[in-house]
């Protein structure tokens, strides 16, 4: 990835910040006639005494997990906000028309090694997470239990875990670092009249962990 510094985010917090804001994945893999792309929801593990993992399902009829032996290193995208950016948005555009469009974004690349858990246990506990944090806001969150077992038994059986030890993360946030601080705002201020606020709120405080 071109990462130019002024754009480049290192910090530990606010990578998984991001990945966890965004969970569905773009995990690329070798294939037979290439790379291939998975868009999967993760779920990440940061536990400060283990190694950093991320853990998703994919579905028994899905080749990855058989194509994909243990150890095979991969790549797994995370996007964040993002939009396009008028030159009409930056106050000086008025004054000096020396602007053009842009994108502004927000993108972690997580590197790893992959292991597959073709294990019931493992899909249980990992579907349970995935539910626990999804249906938190829910006023009623659905649980689990709530599926008959026969039925809940015969949909994890048509799934299969993966598991991937992250090896490197890096980080950007394109967020106009690199222009007057009243183009970076009133950019902003565009993005929130378009109801762009995830992207608007990062632009305006670019050096918080979690803007």
């Amino acid at each position: 990835m071109y990462l130019p510094p002024h754009f480049a985010e290192t910090r530990p917090e606010t990578l998984h910040h991001l990945m966890r804001t965004h969970p569905l994945g773009m995990l690329v893999t070798p294939g037979p006639d290439g790379l291939e792309a998975d868009h999967l929801p993760f779920e990440l593990d940061a536990h400060p005494d283990r190694p950093l993992r991320l853990l998703a399902h994919v579905a028994r009829a899905n080749p990855l997990w058989q194509r994909c032996p243990d150890g095979t290193p991969v790549l797994v995208v995370f996007r964040g906000a993002e939009s396009y950016i008028s030159p009409g948005s930056y106050p000086s555009k008025a004054e000096t028309h020396r602007q053009v469009p842009t994108w502004n974004y927000e993108v972690v690349h997580a590197r790893g090694v992959l292991t597959v858990h073709d294990d019931e246990r493992f899909v249980r506990g990992l579907l349970a997470r995935l539910t626990r944090r999804h249906e938190a806001a829910e006023p009623v969150p659905w649980k689990m239990g709530e599926a008959p077992p026969d039925f809940l038994a015969a949909m994890l059986s048509a799934v299969v875990g993966i598991e991937i030890i992250v090896t490197a993360l890096e980080g950007k946030r394109k967020l106009g670092q690199n222009r007057e601080p009243r183009d970076r705002l009133g950019a902003a201020d565009w993005l929130e009249r378009r109801g762009q606020t995830e992207l608007a709120a990062a632009m305006r405080n670019p050096d918080s962990p979690t803007a």
